[in-house]
């Protein structure tokens, strides 16, 4: 049985998805943890093609022998949000201004995405956490 590759660094980034360059942010993280950047960049729009127009977070897991693994996560919810109610952003005074309107069907697909990040057993539960966050933004989430 082959040896378990010990991790020496984790990097956490949010991507634009399909989009990764060496420019900073991801040249300089991954140039102190010793990562071939040119590789990860080739590797990670290959990965998030089907994503683009979103911001991926990804954790780069970096072992001693200077290879790496990649896991991504699913989009923020509110990026997620800001696409369903298309706003560029949320409210700066979410108690007083209120920026969009987004119906219970849309805020059901973005918990459904949102889903293997979340904190959740079912679709329910994980649209109240996605609607808090709505709440936060100054989003409205209609019946």
């Amino acid at each position: 049985m082959a040896e378990k590759k010990k991790v020496v660094k984790q990097v956490k980034l949010q991507i634009p998805g399909g989009k990764a360059t060496p420019a900073p942010p991801v040249g300089p993280a991954l140039g102190q943890a010793q990562v071939n950047i040119p590789q990860f960049v080739k590797q990670f729009n290959d990965m998030t093609q089907n994503m683009v127009g979103y911001i991926v977070p990804v954790v780069i897991s970096v072992y001693d022998d200077r290879t790496f693994s990649i896991e991504t996560k699913t989009p923020p919810a509110s990026d997620l949000l800001k696409k369903a109610a298309n706003i560029k952003a949320g409210a700066s005074n979410p108690k007083k201004d209120k920026v969009a309107t987004i119906t219970r069907a849309q805020l059901e697909e973005v918990a459904k995405m949102k889903m293997p990040d979340l904190n959740a057993y079912d679709v329910k539960a994980a649209s109240k956490i996605i609607e808090g966050t709505a709440k936060q933004m100054g989003i409205i989430v209609s019946e």
